[in-house]
């Protein structure tokens, strides 16, 4: 039988080390964040709204039409002004960002890490896309990842002979 975490004693943490609950806590200690009606009236006034979700989440799940999509592990430097691989939506520190995962909490680090490279204006959408979609907000899909086609089938496109 597997052994799972909860069965195994924890490591003591090391000096000055800080769990993820404290982390996140912190993190959205600095954020003003945003329920999903109030982000969507941010995001129609002119707030970039960011998707942070992996391909396959915003496939099975669905995403809000319009809003930018930059996977988590490029954030930073597609939003930091100083960095040349940066989007041309990155012109200054003074851009509202609105950072959306799926439930609201890797949004919040995110929201945090812009902030720490001087973004003050980023923050997240509460209970990310799932509130959002909820809320009743514009949302479209979700979408399969891989579309079958009549056309694209092996019979149809003479592969198999009979």
């Amino acid at each position: 039988m597997p052994t799972t975490a909860a069965q195994c004693p924890a490591p003591v943490p090391p000096p000055g080390s800080r769990g993820i609950d404290e982390i996140l806590t912190a993190a959205r200690d600095r954020l003003h964040r945003l329920d999903p009606e109030r982000a969507h009236l941010a995001y129609r006034a002119g707030a970039l709204l960011v998707d942070i979700r992996p391909a396959a989440q915003r496939a099975a799940h669905g995403v809000v039409p319009g809003s930018l999509t930059v996977e988590r592990n490029v954030l930073e430097w597609r939003f930091d002004p100083r960095c040349p691989a940066r989007l041309p939506q990155a012109v200054d520190y003074d851009v509202p960002v609105m950072i959306l995962c799926q439930e609201g909490y890797t949004s919040s680090l995110a929201a945090a890490a812009l902030q720490d490279l001087g973004l003050h204006r980023a923050t997240d959408v509460i209970g990310g896309f799932a509130a959002w979609r909820i809320a009743g907000l514009p949302a479209l899909g979700p979408t399969p990842l891989h579309r079958s086609s009549p056309l694209a089938s092996p019979v149809n496109a003479g592969w198999a002979r009979h």
